[in-house]
């Protein structure tokens, strides 16, 4: 926390699920929350129920895959607050077209750019800032397909989550000396919009057995919470009832 107490967190993807709840999660602990994502009117919503319930939050519309328009959004931050504490960069895609045998290059690219790409253009942006401060914190949401391969969430996904992982600590062995710390976090499944681009949509039983939104929301609040002199590298999390590990046991039986 600074000497005033003001902590300023920017959160990608900020208009639902995970960064929705993570947004919620931090405000109800003093943060000053600036939301972004692509769609307007669901960061307006984000925000107007975090002031509701007594938080501070505000909203930049943008897209993660623009190097430009991050730059932007994290120079708009720093001119209205003087700082930015947290960087959660949760903003991810998958394409229905995810096997080796109907993936399009159209689909591979989309997720390069926005889950791997944008994620380092949001990390460059604050990184400045940060370096001054000699003071910061990010969070990359990653994925259980970030630490184990499999087939569901395809080759791209996994294959730009692996990178987000190794991007991670490329950043904490540069950083360090600087006083940054960056945390990969990354949860099996959750119950989120995304789920409705699977090839087959789980079920509400299947879902309500998974992470919840307000799991990984309080997840986030907490990585937040750790003192500069702690660095969580990285935190891998999962339903109890993980349908990964099921089904590998189904396949052996």
């Amino acid at each position: 926390m600074t000497r005033n107490g003001k902590r300023v967190a920017w959160v990608t993807g900020g208009g639902s699920g995970i960064g929705e709840a993570g947004a919620e999660a931090l405000a109800a602990d003093g943060w000053t929350v600036v939301v972004s994502g692509r769609r307007k009117d669901a960061l307006d919503a984000v925000v107007a129920t975090i002031i509701k319930a007594g938080g501070t939050a505000e909203a930049i519309a943008l897209d993660v895959a623009n190097a430009d328009q991050a730059q932007k959004a994290a120079d708009q931050i720093v001119a209205k607050h003087g700082r930015i504490d947290l960087l959660v960069n949760n903003a991810g895609i998958n394409v229905p077209k995810r096997s080796w045998k109907d993936m399009e290059l159209e689909g591979w690219d989309k997720l390069v750019q926005v889950n791997l790409n944008g994620v380092l253009y949001c990390m460059r942006a604050v990184l400045p800032t940060m370096r001054k401060q000699q003071d910061g914190s990010i969070i990359n949401v990653s994925s259980w397909a970030g630490r184990h391969v499999s087939k569901m969430p395809g080759p791209a996904y996994t294959t730009t989550k692996h990178a987000v992982l190794a991007l991670t600590h490329s950043f904490n062995m540069d950083e360090c000396v600087n006083g940054l710390r960056a945390c990969c976090l990354m949860p099996g499944e959750v119950a989120t919009p995304i789920l409705k681009l699977r090839p087959v949509v789980p079920s509400e039983e299947e879902q309500a057995r998974m992470l919840q939104p307000e799991d990984l929301g309080r997840t986030i609040a907490f990585i937040a919470s750790m003192p500069p002199r702690v660095c969580i590298n990285e935190l891998l999390i999962s339903p109890t009832h993980n349908r990964g590990f099921i089904q590998t046991q189904l396949s052996r039986d």
